[in-house]
C-alpha cells in the first residue's frame, strides 16, 4: 500500500469524526480549520488502532468457529446418510478459516505501514483529503447524486458516502487516475464496509468517470 493509499483510509477515519448532517458552513470551514484537523487525525489514528483491535479479536472468532464445523464434520461422519451433513460442515468451516485469514492478514499490515510510511507525507495527504470534502461536500455530493440511478446518496451508510467523497477528491485534486481511484475505494470497502457497499462504491464510481470523461 503506498503512502497516497494510507493518507486515504486515514482521511476516511479522520471524516468519521465529524458531523455529515445538518452542518452550516461557518461550521465546516471551522472543522477545515488546521487545529480542527489535527485533533481529527489523533482521533483517526486511535480509531484506526481500535479497528484493529476489533478485527484481531473477530479473526479468533472466526478462526475457533471454523475449528468447532470441521470437529463437526469429523463427529458426524457415520455413513453415507450423514455426508450432506459432513459436507456443510466443512464449507462452513472453510469459510470461516478463509475470513478469518484475510482479516487478519487485513489488521496485520496497516500497523506495520503506520510505523514505515513516511509520517509527514502520510499527515499531509489526509488533512489535505480530509479539508478539501469537508470544504467541497455539498458540491461533491450534488455530482455522486446524478449518477446513483434511481437511488441517493444520502440513503447509504456513512463509510460508503465517505469513501465516494474521497474518491472524487483524488480524481478532482490529486489527478488520480480513474481505474486506480475506483480499485483503492473497492479496497477501502473491502475493509470498511461489506459486499453491498463494495459493488455500489464500485457501479458509483465507474458511472462517475464515464460522465466525466464525456464531460457531462
Amino acid at each position: 500500500m503506498s503512502s497516497r493509499s494510507l493518507s486515504r483510509e486515514l482521511a476516511l477515519l479522520m471524516l468519521g469524526q465529524t458531523n455529515d448532517r445538518g452542518q452550516s458552513g461557518s461550521a465546516r470551514q471551522g472543522a477545515g480549520s488546521e487545529p480542527a484537523l489535527d485533533r481529527l487525525l489523533h482521533q483517526a489514528l486511535a480509531s484506526l488502532s481500535q479497528h484493529v483491535r476489533e478485527s484481531l479479536d473477530r479473526s479468533a472468532s472466526d478462526l475457533q468457529t471454523a475449528q468447532q464445523e470441521l470437529l463437526d464434520s469429523e463427529l458426524q461422519d457415520q455413513g453415507a446418510q450423514q455426508l450432506p451433513r459432513v459436507r456443510q460442515h466443512l464449507q462452513q468451516g472453510l469459510a470461516a478459516a478463509e475470513q478469518a485469514l484475510n482479516r487478519l492478514s487485513a489488521s496485520l499490515e496497516l500497523p506495520r505501514l503506520l510505523l514505515l510510511a513516511d509520517q509527514e507525507e502520510v499527515r499531509r495527504g489526509a488533512v489535505e483529503r480530509a479539508r478539501a470534502v469537508l470544504r467541497d461536500r455539498e458540491d461533491i455530493d450534488r455530482r455522486l447524486d446524478a449518477v446513483m440511478e434511481g437511488w441517493r446518496l444520502g440513503r447509504l451508510p456513512r463509510i460508503d458516502r465517505d469513501i465516494l467523497r474521497l474518491a472524487v477528491v483524488d480524481l478532482a485534486e490529486f489527478a488520480t487516475p480513474p481505474a486506480v481511484a475506483c480499485n483503492e475505494a473497492v479496497e477501502l470497502a473491502n475493509r470498511y464496509s461489506d459486499e453491498q457497499g463494495r459493488r455500489m462504491i464500485n457501479g458509483v464510481l465507474r458511472r462517475f468517470t464515464t460522465a466525466a470523461g464525456s464531460g457531462a
